[in-house]
């Protein structure tokens, strides 16, 4: 476990990705909808919903490591349909398996079959590409990203990830409006008729009757533009491609112009701690609960030393553009203190609230607001690392991997002297060296305690949040 070097990382950035501008081919109907309000594009500081409008001029519109336990509660009497449910410790992840909310399994790389599981290979990393054998007929689902497969017969089936702003054309009907739904993947298949189906991943919520499923399209990027296909069905959360042809591909919603738009999306929080001996920062995100989404600000967050902390996500859906505001319980400085619910492709910067907290003696509850309404959406708790330390004594004794990096931080932040490092390092086993650290350092109190968690979080990011899932 060796422990890295990290940058500091902006909240903001005015850089965008360059967009490759195709054209669009058959014409779909005009879809009609009576949703009540429409976004609002007066901040020009916050992201952007991926909603694109064929316009002439062909432009976007507008110290210590912590726990966490959630609480969540009905909110009666708001028309947002926004809804915070309320429980103890971190909540069931039934709901959240139920919905796709597999981003805590995006490194997965396996699909579950109808004869078990059936592992992905990664094949070219530079462009994420993987591969993968279907031996039988039957259903296929990797978990890790939501897409799903029904074959005829044995199949190799190759996947990569695509960027929708590098792909998405801006030159369509003048009178249209496009919604991103999923993720983009390019799919091919050998042989291509052994594939009866396709299910494409969407973080559309057909739960509250507000979304049409005509609206929902499948966008096929070819060599000769953007070609149009309606879902054989759509399910509450991916679309099904009957007889597919193989491209990239990826769910939009299309929505006629000038229409009051209020899309329900499923989303997610990911809340991100970076330790610090003076002065302990929190990233936090909101964004539509898309696995590779996750998986790529997971990815960016790493690189600035971010071990993200296990939250469960909104329960109920959010509205796709509204805007969010983040407080919390210390009256810490939070910046900005207003997200906007919206989707920027993989690979593009995401935004982030950023706050500071200190060498935070206490825990410290977060608030998700829905702006317009008022209405509490999301409540968690983050809890200073001691306590995590003294709950999980028994798993961490159990799994506790090589302490050299370990005994070397707790040494040199004065935790332990060398007479009591070569005392752990002498045990005959590894677990009678964890059990002899975790004890050793329990009893030097809660700040000992903190800087343990810490170097923990520091040198096996995986193991925090194992142990932290467990309690799901």
């Amino acid at each position: 476990m060796e422990k890295k070097e990290c940058p500091e990382k902006s909240s903001s950035s005015e850089e965008e990705l360059p967009r490759q501008v195709y054209r669009e081919l058959p014409r779909v109907s005009e879809i009609r909808c009576d949703i009540s309000h429409f976004f609002q594009d007066d901040d020009e500081t916050e992201a952007e919903p991926l909603l694109f409008r064929a316009v002439p001029e062909c432009q976007l519109s507008g110290g210590d490591i912590p726990s966490v336990s959630e609480e969540q509660e009905s909110s009666e009497g708001q028309d947002s349909g926004d809804i915070c449910s309320e429980e103890n410790q971190i909540v069931s992840s039934y709901a959240s398996k139920v919905c796709f909310e597999i981003e805590q399994d995006y490194k997965n790389r396996q699909f579950l079959g109808p004869e078990g599981n059936v592992d992905v290979e990664l094949i070219d990393k530079s462009t994420n590409t993987y591969s993968v054998w279907f031996p039988t007929a039957g259903w296929y689902l990797w978990s890790a990203t939501g897409l799903g497969f029904l074959v005829r017969d044995a199949v190799t089936v190759t996947i990569a990830f695509g960027s929708w702003n590098q792909h998405l054309a801006l030159d369509l009907q003048h009178h249209e409006q496009w919604l991103v739904g999923g993720p983009l993947f390019d799919v091919t298949a050998e042989p291509e008729e052994a594939v009866a189906e396709i299910h494409l991943p969407h973080f559309i919520s057909l739960q509250a009757g507000e979304v049409d499923v005509s609206w929902f399209l499948v966008a096929h990027f070819k060599d000769e533009g953007m070609v149009l296909e309606h879902p054989a069905r759509v399910e509450p959360f991916y679309a099904v491609l009957e007889k597919p042809s193989f491209s990239l591909m990826g769910i939009l919603l299309r929505i006629a112009s000038g229409t009051r738009l209020s899309i329900p999306i499923t989303s997610n929080t990911l809340i991100y701690y970076h330790p610090h001996p003076e002065d302990i920062k929190f990233h936090l995100y909101l964004v539509p609960s898309d696995a590779l989404l996750t998986k790529m600000i997971d990815d960016e967050e790493d690189r600035f030393c971010g071990v993200r902390l296990q939250t469960s996500p909104p329960v109920e859906p959010l509205n796709f553009g509204a805007r969010y505001i983040v407080s919390n319980s210390a009256h810490l400085e939070i910046i900005p203190t207003e997200l906007k619910l919206s989707y920027r492709s993989p690979g593009e910067i995401q935004h982030f609230s950023k706050f500071y907290a200190g060498q935070m003696k206490e825990p410290i509850q977060l608030e998700i607001t829905e702006k317009r309404h008022e209405t509490l959406v999301w409540k968690t708790v983050v809890k200073p690392g001691a306590a995590f330390v003294k709950e999980n004594h028994r798993q961490l004794q159990a799994r506790l991997g090589d302490l050299k990096g370990v005994l070397d931080d707790l040494q040199d932040n004065e935790v332990l002297t060398e007479n009591e490092k070569e005392l752990v390092e002498q045990a005959k086993t590894r677990q009678s060296k964890n059990d002899i650290l975790l004890t050793m350092v329990e009893k030097k109190g809660d700040r000992a305690l903190e800087l343990l968690f810490r170097s923990i979080s520091e040198r096996d990011p995986y193991l925090v949040s194992y142990l932290r899932q467990q309690n799901l």
